[in-house]
């Protein structure tokens, strides 16, 4: 694993694996939609617990890919690994739109649900929010840097601190009273919900975590390639 930490053999081993993800997310949505729009309706909420296939995904992916955001940025702050920067970097906008997807599925949810778009003093649509602004403030923080390498430990630091959220995101609904009901998928007892409801769910669920690493990828090797062409450049400008 710690030999992938070379750019060049990572970009060799990713090559193939790539194409193969993007397959994969694609299969995986495909049967993830058929599987939501023939799930029947549910006899409290009716047709809107569809919504549930593409909030609740969008949560958990949103919140997994922060996990990675937060150790590439470990990494990458710790050992200076230019490829673990990269990853962290690339991870940051799928992270951002996964958990924008969920604030705004989970508003469409709220609406006929709870009767409000939002509540404010709701503990797990605060987590989210603040997880989505530790998201726009990593870009940010980025951006308005000039110097590459400054840019990358301030928003590693940065990442490092967001770490602190993702339990409270997770628990939020056992540590507080919350409109959020507790947890449905994972329990001492297993699932809470009925077959036909958990195989769409857990389907989208596969779909998006790949559709992630196929993204990660792409922008990964991506990366990669942006650095050497602005080293060649700097390189050739010295020459000069």
């Amino acid at each position: 694993m710690f030999g992938l930490a070379n750019p060049d053999r990572f970009a060799r081993f990713t090559r193939p694996l790539v194409p193969v993800l993007w397959a994969a997310a694609a299969l995986l949505l495909i049967a993830g939609a058929w599987f939501s729009f023939t799930a029947p309706e549910d006899y409290q909420q009716g047709d809107t617990v569809r919504i549930m296939f593409v909030h609740v995904p969008a949560a958990s992916v949103g919140l997994m890919v922060y996990g990675a955001l937060g150790v590439s940025s470990f990494f990458a702050l710790v050992f200076r690994h230019p490829l673990a920067d990269a990853a962290a970097r690339a991870a940051a906008l799928p992270g951002a739109a996964y958990t924008l997807l969920a604030l705004v599925t989970g508003s469409l949810w709220g609406k006929p649900m709870w009767g409000a778009w939002w509540v404010w003093g709701d503990a797990r649509l605060m987590s989210v929010l603040v997880l989505f602004l530790f998201y726009l403030g990593y870009m940010a923080l980025r951006a308005s840097i000039d110097d590459e390498a400054k840019a990358a430990r301030a928003a590693a630091v940065l990442g490092l601190v967001g770490l602190i959220n993702l339990p409270i995101v997770k628990f939020s609904v056992d540590w507080w009273n919350t409109l959020h009901q507790p947890a449905s998928l994972v329990r001492a007892d297993g699932p809470s919900m009925p077959t036909i409801f958990l195989t769409p769910l857990l389907t989208m669920m596969a779909a998006y975590a790949v559709l992630f690493l196929a993204l990660w990828l792409t922008a990964i090797r991506t990366e990669i390639v942006r650095r050497r062409v602005v080293a060649i450049r700097a390189r050739r400008a010295l020459e000069a």
